[in-house]
């Protein structure tokens, strides 16, 4: 067993590790796209979809930085956080909205991401609720 627990916390370091380097890295790129959108002529003004661009790839180093702290969380309480994991969720479907281009969805594809965000948004206040009346 100790031989286990042993490979586990291998395994788990070496996700943070390279969960951190993805997080830097895609942050560098984000970075280096905000610079290309800022300084594209005209100089100063990102068009729209610019925008949505950055926005996307902003959300994406934030996805990371949940999913960091999800191992981080793991490793230090040896049990999985359910609200950070519906966070993650949340702010991963926020970025398919983003990118979304109604006009070239059918309608069931737009209930079933609405059907998403109202359930991951419900288990999350749900769980939230819970843990506030936990804590009195």
């Amino acid at each position: 067993m100790r031989l286990l627990a042993w490979f586990e916390n291998c395994i788990n370091a070496s996700l943070l590790v390279m969960m951190a380097l993805v997080v830097l890295l895609t942050t560098v790129d984000l970075g280096w796209l905000t610079y290309q959108s800022i300084m594209a002529p005209p100089v100063f003004r990102v068009g729209v979809s610019q925008l949505v661009e950055l926005f996307s790839a902003f959300l994406l180093v934030l996805i990371g930085v949940e999913l960091l702290e999800t191992i981080k969380a793991y490793m230090i309480d040896r049990k999985i956080h359910v609200e950070v994991i519906l966070l993650v969720g949340l702010v991963a479907i926020t970025r398919k909205v983003i990118l979304l281009e109604p006009h070239s969805m059918d309608g069931l594809s737009l209930i079933g991401i609405a059907a998403i965000v109202m359930s991951l948004a419900g288990a999350y206040h749900l769980i939230r609720r819970n843990n506030e009346h936990s804590a009195k």
